[in-house]
């Protein structure tokens, strides 16, 4: 008999990541998140999450990772439904996978809690951090982001702190939809200031509930980012993958649309 993963998904392929083996620390259930983005692929959050907590302990966590049996793996990532650094014991966490796993860890932050300095600490045992970054001013934060009472400069001074700590690799990830693609100059300022390893310019290509912007559009805001190191979504191709339990891989990474 084949015991089902409860927080493990994927394998998935990442235009960003390479080969990605999911872990959602969270749950396995519904999705917890302190903000509302509008394009969320796991739909609306239906209760804001404001506090971190444990939510799934480390050693069940550990222990589902040392039945994965995979190899070729690129990043072992830190994602699911919700926000990451949520989860009380994520440092824990991190650190537990790197003691049975040889593979890079990465975590997708929607940045929100990087200001705190457990949530700082906890992110020090990644190799690989990617911060959200949809906006250049609050009025454009709240209008695609919608987090309860979240400040958009908090978040940014957070990340720039993070920065200064910081000896892994840290990317901004930056969804651009007709929401907020006239705030981009004003991310690309915002970006400046951050310093980060690399900028990912996305669009949703995956089910959402807005529409992605065409390849024209992308590229046209690119041009405030051309003195930054940008990589973009039209740049990779679209792979298959086999994941362990499609039916867990789709409920938190959903599919790829083609254009």
């Amino acid at each position: 008999m084949i015991i089902p993963f409860k927080y493990i998904f994927g394998p998935v392929h990442s235009w960003r990541l390479g080969r990605s083996l999911g872990i959602d620390p969270l749950s396995s259930k519904h999705k917890v998140c302190n903000m509302d983005c509008i394009y969320c692929q796991l739909g609306k959050t239906k209760e804001l999450a404001d506090k971190r907590q444990v939510y799934v302990p480390t050693q069940e966590l550990v222990a589902e990772m040392g039945r994965v049996g995979l190899n070729g793996i690129d990043h072992i990532t830190f994602a699911g439904r919700g926000e990451p650094t949520l989860a009380q014991n994520l440092g824990e966490m991190i650190r537990g996978i790197k003691a049975i796993r040889t593979e890079k860890v990465a975590v997708l932050t929607n940045s929100s809690l990087m200001h705190l300095k457990d949530v700082q600490d906890d992110l020090m045992a990644a190799d690989f951090v990617l911060a959200k970054l949809d906006a250049g001013d609050q009025l454009f934060f709240e209008a695609v982001n919608q987090g309860r009472m979240l400040d958009l400069d908090k978040i940014i001074r957070g990340i720039i702190e993070f920065r200064s700590r910081f000896k892994g690799k840290l990317a901004l990830q930056v969804m651009l939809i007709d929401e907020n693609i006239k705030s981009a100059r004003l991310i690309a300022e915002a970006s400046r200031r951050i310093k980060a390893d690399e900028i990912q310019l996305d669009t949703p290509l995956r089910p959402s509930a807005v529409k992605p912007l065409d390849r024209q559009r992308i590229q046209a805001a690119r041009k405030h980012f051309e003195d930054m190191p940008v990589v973009c979504v039209f740049d990779a191709p679209i792979q298959t993958f086999t994941p362990i339990d499609e039916r867990a891989t789709m409920a938190r990474h959903g599919r790829y649309k083609k254009y």
